[in-house]
């Protein structure tokens, strides 16, 4: 695995592709909309369920318990950002449930050792409001996300200002084609949905690494895990039914 550091043998990114810089089912838990809103008290109600449903790893329960998911949603959706609903962002596009996310998180948290975190390079594929981007910064060593609609992607900067994540760059480009200067990756996370698994995340991906991405599967969607023991070997695992956004190709 590549470090941190710029070891050689991995190619630089050019300045111009990173468009910007780095930015200074399940049980349900209840409604939390009679806590006060956006408070800190119903965020932290919220992940107290999570945790109890889905016996979440500690660090990923202290990131959600920091992390203000309703900076991410519409004003005039505030009073829902503490409930475990997706939230439309605009575009078509919606913020994912609380619980799949952190049922997501959880998985690729408990991969990885503490210290291979911490030196770890994970891509997001779709960015959208910037909140799973967001977690994923508080778990990881340095984290790329990548939105195919310009507007979410500034949105989802403006969203991020002054969360100090410091390891986490963001940008515009088509998912579907990865981001092979600063591959490989040791984790994948896709939050859009198609048929097939692009070659590309597949060829990006390290040896030893993760990749979760929800698929179509016959009338439903699943998740999906790979994980990569070799060049040309993964081992795939069909998860929990999901439902995510259609996965789209080019920009706009």
């Amino acid at each position: 695995m590549l470090g941190r550091d710029g070891s050689p043998g991995r190619p630089a990114l050019p300045r111009e592709g990173l468009n910007g810089r780095s930015i200074p089912r399940a049980v349900r838990p209840p409604s939390v909309s009679g806590l006060g809103l956006d408070s800190e008290r119903a965020r932290h109600h919220l992940v107290d369920q999570l945790v109890v449903a889905h016996r979440l790893h500690d660090a990923l329960a202290a990131a959600m318990r920091e992390f203000p998911r309703h900076r991410f949603v519409d004003p005039g959706l505030a009073s829902r950002a503490y409930e475990d609903v997706a939230l439309p962002i605009g575009h078509q596009q919606t913020i994912s449930r609380p619980s799949t996310v952190a049922m997501m998180l959880d998985r690729l948290v408990r991969f990885m050792s503490l210290e291979k975190r911490g030196r770890s390079r994970v891509l997001e594929i779709g960015t959208g409001c910037g909140y799973q981007a967001g977690l994923l910064s508080r778990l990881f060593g340095e984290v790329y996300s990548l939105e195919r609609v310009k507007d979410l992607h500034l949105a989802a900067k403006r969203n991020l200002r002054g969360l100090k994540c410091f390891n986490l760059r963001m940008v515009f480009a088509d998912g579907q084609e990865g981001l092979a200067a600063a591959a490989p990756f040791d984790a994948i996370i896709a939050s859009a949905c198609g048929e097939l698994v692009p070659q590309p995340w597949m060829e990006q991906l390290a040896p030893g690494g993760i990749l979760l991405t929800p698929v179509t599967s016959g009338s439903t969607q699943v998740l999906r895990q790979f994980v990569r023991l070799a060049l040309d070997q993964f081992e795939t695992t069909t998860l929990d039914e999901v439902r995510f956004v259609p996965l789209l190709q080019g920009t706009r």
